[in-house]
């Protein structure tokens, strides 16, 4: 980490609720100094600049010339403009997923930051969940991955839809825990609140044999994150919200007759996996600010970063061909 002499001068584009989220993570980094905002709304930037005593710009390339490090979080479409502009101008960027809207763009990026000598990173937070680190080494062969991310409607996420709001965060763990190439994809979903899908179930089989259905809703009136991964001789179940992972092993279920009723019975060992429950947001932070300012090995290698992506989009063009997203 970069030594209190050489201290990393951060800023935040776009302070709505994952903007504000990030300059909070940011404060407590302590080698860090969040040195300032921009937003186009000048309520919102008023109040996020006066609570952390830095200066609010309306316009973000005033603060471009000021930072070491920032991140972008701003609508996605607006993603490749103002990532582009901080690549330019030599500043490493975190810009929040998705990190465009199409896969030309994204490598452009990419290209960009690697002509640049620039660090490009996504935000993926999940992959700093402390559960979801520690089944990577846990699963090494999976069969069957189901995952569900349910919650209410927002209307602030009304312009993306579902699969690139909420299911590529575990499109992009599943192709980690797989692999192995997608050879299928299977998409289905309906539109409630807008006419972006709200809610999809999607299945992906693979090289390998792993099948994974995906499930992803915000018309759901209860915050679900949850993720089971099935192996030959072993089951697990992650909770993300809680950031708690079980290993179910050794299960048979037998049937018991008591009086003239037939009942199931299951047992299983059950091994609960210490994980160290720290803060996936400012984790992802210093591990970004790590590759940018000592170029550390990143964590998910460019290519995967476009597959995930990759398979958000094949996932909204079937949607679209079901009528399911309206342009």
């Amino acid at each position: 980490m970069p030594g209190m002499s050489n201290r990393v001068k951060a800023g935040v584009i776009g302070v709505g609720r994952m903007g504000e989220y990030h300059a909070g993570a940011y404060t407590e980094i302590h080698y860090v100094d969040l040195v300032g905002v921009a937003d186009i709304d000048e309520e919102r930037l008023k109040v996020i600049s006066e609570r952390y005593g830095i200066p609010g710009y309306k316009d973000y390339r005033e603060l471009l010339d000021k930072v070491d490090v920032v991140t972008v979080s701003v609508p996605t479409a607006l993603h490749y403009q103002i990532a582009k502009e901080c690549i330019e101008k030599g500043v490493h960027v975190l810009v929040e997923k998705p990190i465009t809207y199409t896969l030309e763009e994204a490598r452009d990026l990419f290209r960009l930051a690697m002509e640049k000598g620039v660090v490009l990173h996504v935000g993926h937070v999940e992959r700093f969940n402390g559960a979801v680190q520690e089944l990577m080494n846990i699963v090494s062969n999976p069969l069957l991955i189901e995952t569900r991310r349910l919650g209410p409607f927002s209307p602030r996420v009304a312009m993306d839809s579902v699969v690139l709001d909420l299911m590529i965060h575990d499109i992009d763990i599943v192709l980690r825990l797989a692999r192995s190439e997608v050879v299928e994809v299977e998409a289905t979903g309906v539109s409630v609140f807008s006419n972006k899908c709200d809610a999809a179930i999607v299945n992906l089989r693979f090289e390998s044999g792993c099948v994974a259905t995906l499930t992803a809703s915000r018309v759901t009136q209860n915050k679900i994150r949850t993720m089971a991964v099935s192996e030959k001789d072993f089951y697990v179940f992650l909770n993300f919200t809680e950031q708690d992972i079980h290993i179910h092993r050794q299960a048979y279920s037998e049937a018991v007759r008591l009086k003239d009723q037939l009942r199931y019975k299951q047992s299983s060992i059950i091994e609960q996996v210490f994980v160290h429950k720290g803060n996936p947001l400012k984790l992802e932070l210093m591990h970004f600010i790590e590759c940018a300012m000592n170029n550390c090995k990143r964590m998910v290698p460019v290519e995967s970063e476009l597959k995930s992506l990759e398979i958000a989009l094949k996932i909204e063009d079937i949607l679209k061909e079901k009528g399911v997203i309206k342009e």
